[in-house]
């Protein structure tokens, strides 16, 4: 297979035969002009000398005397060296011959053009005489009463204007190799620019290159972006505007987009960093207001080229919506509470059937059966209590394996329950990720507060919203680090903790695109409280239940 030019050579290639063609003609060009001026400085220097010897007394003088040659004679010929002519011919009005450089051509008609000159005009022509082509002059003589009494013919050969102009010859071929030779050098370094930026492909592998790389950013299901190294977003995919919430534009190829700064983006400020650092990212996990975005970044790199460093051209960067997993994930966390709330059961049950065999095994039968039956009644009705407080199912669960965790804890654990979450039409996940988190970040400052400890958790409903408020006995919020808290990625936690940084922001992304708001506080310790409006139609009401676990 016959491997196409690069870009680059075909570029010198049209260049150099360019530069060619150029040089060629502007070559003809200037010697044409050289002819031409040739041609004309001769006419206007025979026509000056003509006229010169013209106006001299002497030719006047000689026209009238018997035979005019033995006086022009001799200064026709003197005049012609010193003007450096190729002849000079004075004649009698009848073309006659007085002058002339071959003598035997004296006395005989003069071969030219006269009659100009005859009604007392200077002219000049190209004509064939005895000499060969010239260029010649014909000024007549007159009297003073101003009737022409003589001619004179003054010329220079045009093979000794060819000689003059041959002199001139090689500054214009010097000037046009100049110019081949500037020509080729700025097309072999425009040449070897454009083989280093295209990597010597040429331009039918680019275009189909193009078309494979347009039509993958449109097809994969992930958002694809590239930042050049000056901050700007120069190329992106429909699934990146989505996820980024770029503004639409109309419809088009991907190429035609146009740059966008990232400033103009209103990116989470994490992820702007990221992106205008360039550093290289793995999966990094970035919370916007509506989002959890998983996103990873790498650096363009030219390939490196002809002893040049590998030069970077901007970075690729990755983004995956985790929303749906990150829900998936508060959802596994529940059950995991669940089923930590299970062991924790299974370990009082345990003992509590190892009181009820013993007493059995003791012959005590009516105390054993007391005992299980007082501790059956215990359980029916804390989790009645549970359910009846918080009428959503799935929050009393959560909360039911929350009391146990923090029972496993020795932590107090109390829910105030006043209105319908049931009837509030909020998303159950939402709820689920608000208060579940929240509920997780007073356990930990809790277990790490003194005694005694205790969590609170307050849901009620003011006005047309519903408030969750969750209070712990831990050390609180420290000074300053009340909006940090709220960032991905910031924990008062000990490094290398599971789920560091991310629960109090998933919390902030929930509440904020429900439009709801956070706010922080503190008591005994910290108190979180939400505060999230309900759709328009819903004003939930019921009795005010409290359960302590």
């Amino acid at each position: 297979m016959k491997r196409r030019w690069s870009i680059a050579r075909q570029l010198f290639v049209a260049h150099a035969v360019f530069i060619v063609i150029l040089t060629a003609f502007i070559g003809t060009a200037l010697f044409v002009d050289a002819r031409d001026r040739s041609y004309v400085e001769t006419e206007d220097r025979v026509l000056a000398v003509a006229s010169a010897i013209a106006d001299n007394p002497l030719v006047l003088q000689a026209s009238s005397s018997p035979d005019p040659s033995i006086l022009l004679q001799p200064y026709a010929q003197r005049v012609t060296a010193d003007a450096d002519l190729d002849f000079i011919t004075i004649m009698d009005t009848d073309r006659t011959r007085w002058t002339h450089p071959t003598p035997s051509e004296i006395g005989k008609s003069y071969i030219g053009t006269i009659k100009p000159a005859l009604n007392g005009e200077r002219f000049t022509e190209t004509s064939t005489g005895t000499l060969g082509p010239s260029v010649r002059a014909v000024v007549p003589v007159t009297d003073a009463d101003g009737r022409v009494r003589a001619l004179v013919a003054a010329g220079v050969t045009t093979s000794t204007i060819a000689i003059a102009l041959q002199a001139r010859l090689p500054a214009v071929l010097t000037l046009a190799l100049a110019m081949l030779v500037a020509g080729s050098l700025v097309s072999w370094l425009l040449g070897r620019y454009l083989r280093r930026v295209t990597l010597g492909w040429g331009p039918e592998q680019l275009a189909q290159l193009f078309v494979y790389y347009d039509s993958m950013l449109h097809s994969v299901r992930e958002g694809l972006l590239l930042v050049d190294p000056r901050g700007n977003l120069v190329l992106y995919n429909d699934h990146a505007a989505q996820l980024l919430g770029i503004p639409d534009e109309p419809s088009g190829p991907v190429q035609e987009r146009r740059p966008r700064r990232l400033a103009e983006l209103h990116l989470a400020p994490e992820l702007g960093e990221l992106l205008r650092t360039g550093r290289a990212a793995q999966d990094e996990i970035y919370v916007t207001d509506t989002r959890v975005l998983v996103v990873s970044q790498q650096p363009a790199v030219a390939p490196a080229a002809e002893g040049r460093k590998r030069a970077a051209m901007g970075s690729v960067v990755t983004v995956r919506d985790h929303t749906d997993l990150q829900v998936l994930g508060d959802e596994l966390r529940t059950m995991h509470t669940l089923s930590d709330a299970l062991r924790a059961q299974t370990h009082e049950h345990s003992n509590r059937l190892h009181t009820i065999v013993s007493l059995m095994e003791l012959g005590r039968t009516s105390e054993a059966l007391d005992f299980a039956t007082k501790d059956l009644e215990l359980s029916q009705r804390l989790t009645d209590e549970m359910i009846g407080a918080v009428d959503e199912p799935v929050i009393s669960a959560l909360l039911m394996g929350k009391a146990a965790q923090a029972n496993e804890l020795g932590i107090a654990f109390t829910v105030d329950a006043s209105g319908g979450l049931s009837e509030s039409a909020l998303s159950v996940h939402d709820l689920v990720t608000v208060l579940g988190n929240l509920v997780d970040n007073a356990l930990d400052a809790a277990s790490a507060g003194a005694s005694p400890r205790h969590v609170e958790v307050s849901v009620s409903r003011t006005g047309p919203a519903i408030v969750i408020e969750v209070a712990d006995s831990g050390p609180g919020v420290p000074p300053g680090a009340t909006n940090d808290i709220l960032r991905h990625g910031y924990s008062t936690k000990q490094p290398g903790t599971h789920g560091r940084g991310i629960g109090l922001a998933l919390v902030r992304q929930s509440v904020t695109r429900l439009g709801g708001t956070l706010t922080i506080g503190h008591r005994e310790g910290a108190v979180f409280t939400v505060t999230i409006p309900l759709p328009p139609g819903r004003t939930p009401d019921g009795p005010q239940k409290t359960t302590d676990a």
